[in-house]
C-alpha cells in the first residue's frame, strides 16, 4: 500500500493525487479509442472523413436519388441562431450540391464560431465530400450581424445502394476566447 509519512492526511492526499492521474489517464488512453471502435460498430456518430478529396471521372448517376438532411445545433451556451436555409435536399450520386446554412450573432459583441460535422449512417461519410464548407475555417461574425455560410457536397457514386438518406448534422461552438488567446499567444 501506499505510505509516505506516518500523517494520514498525506497519504490520504497522495493516493487522491495517483487516483486522479490513472483516472486522467484512462479516459485518454482507454476510452476515447473505445468510443470510436463502438461508434464504428453501431454505425452512430459518423466522422466526415479528414482526408482531401480525390476527384475522379465526372459522372453523375441519375438512376438513383439520395435524400440529404441538414440538421444544425448549438453547443451549450452558443447564442447564434444558426440553421440550414434547406432541410433536405434530393441529390443524384456525382453530382455537386450547395446549399447555405444561415447564421445571426444576436449579441453586441463580435463572436468566432466553428462548426463541427456529423455524418449519419457512419458508413455514408466516406461517400459524402464536401468541396467547400464553412466548416473548414472559424466563422468570425460581429455584433448584430448575420451571414449565409456556403456548402458543396457530392455524393460519391459508389455510395452502396441500402443508402437512400444521409445525414448531414453541424454543431457551432463558440470559440471566441480560444481564438483571441490563440492570437494574443503570437
Amino acid at each position: 500500500m501506499l505510505k509516505l509519512s506516518n500523517n494520514p492526511i498525506v497519504n490520504t492526499s497522495a493516493k487522491l493525487a495517483v487516483t486522479a492521474v490513472i483516472m486522467f489517464a484512462f479516459v485518454f488512453v482507454v476510452m476515447v479509442p473505445l468510443y470510436n471502435v463502438l461508434c464504428d460498430v453501431l454505425g452512430i456518430n459518423g466522422k466526415t472523413n479528414g482526408q482531401a478529396y480525390t476527384a475522379v471521372e465526372a459522372r453523375v448517376d441519375e438512376s438513383r436519388t439520395i435524400t440529404i438532411q441538414f440538421i444544425a445545433t448549438n453547443n451549450a451556451g452558443m447564442p447564434w441562431e444558426f440553421s440550414p436555409t434547406k432541410t433536405a435536399m434530393k441529390v443524384h450520386p456525382g453530382a455537386v450540391n450547395d446549399t447555405v446554412f444561415f447564421a445571426h450573432n444576436p449579441r453586441p459583441d463580435a463572436m468566432i464560431a466553428q462548426a463541427i460535422p456529423s455524418i449519419s449512417p457512419s458508413r455514408a461519410a466516406k461517400y459524402f465530400h464536401k468541396t467547400e464548407c464553412f466548416c473548414f475555417n472559424q466563422q468570425p461574425l460581429d455584433g448584430g450581424s448575420s451571414a449565409e455560410m456556403p456548402l458543396q457536397f457530392i455524393v460519391d457514386q459508389d455510395l452502396p445502394r441500402d443508402i437512400g438518406t444521409i445525414t448531414l448534422s453541424y454543431t457551432i461552438f463558440d470559440v471566441t476566447d480560444m481564438a483571441s488567446g490563440a492570437l494574443a499567444a503570437r
